[in-house]
């Protein structure tokens, strides 16, 4: 990679990651990449220099076509740099959920207390209509 600077500061740009995800499908060349995204042909040749400079994409000649690809090197590096934020997440995602199903009364096989009382099944905290008394589980 050659700057992570670079590589950060070229997708910060929203036309540079709609670039980035068009390359992602297949190589294109510059008059589809400009047509798929909108931008004039000026415009999108700045976006590709840039995005060519910080290492994310390659360029090959093809007779009078400019031809660009997605460089998946430094993509490989940032999902590097990216695990133990997404671990983070993920960690913090789980516990959520452990929280939520606490909060709602699941159990560890996903149902909920309420579905297993009294054979009602019928998801009603309070168990049949016909029923008198505290709930309890056998």
């Amino acid at each position: 990679m050659s700057d992570d600077a670079s590589l950060w500061s070229a997708l910060a740009d929203r036309h540079r990651r709609a670039i980035v995800a068009l390359l992602l499908e297949r190589p294109r060349p510059v008059g589809e990449i400009v047509e798929a995204c909108g931008l004039s042909q000026p415009s999108t040749s700045k976006h590709l220099k840039v995005l060519r400079e910080a290492g994310l994409v390659r360029v090959r000649q093809e007779a009078q076509r400019r031809v660009y690809a997605l460089d998946p090197a430094p993509i490989a590096e940032l999902d590097v740099w990216l695990a133990p934020y997404r671990k983070l997440w993920n960690r913090s995602l789980d516990a959520l959920g452990h929280r939520l199903d606490e909060a709602s009364g699941a159990t560890s096989d996903g149902t909920s207390d309420d579905d297993t009382l009294d054979g009602d099944t019928s998801g009603d905290p309070e168990g049949p209509a016909d029923h008198k008394g505290p709930i309890t589980k056998d």
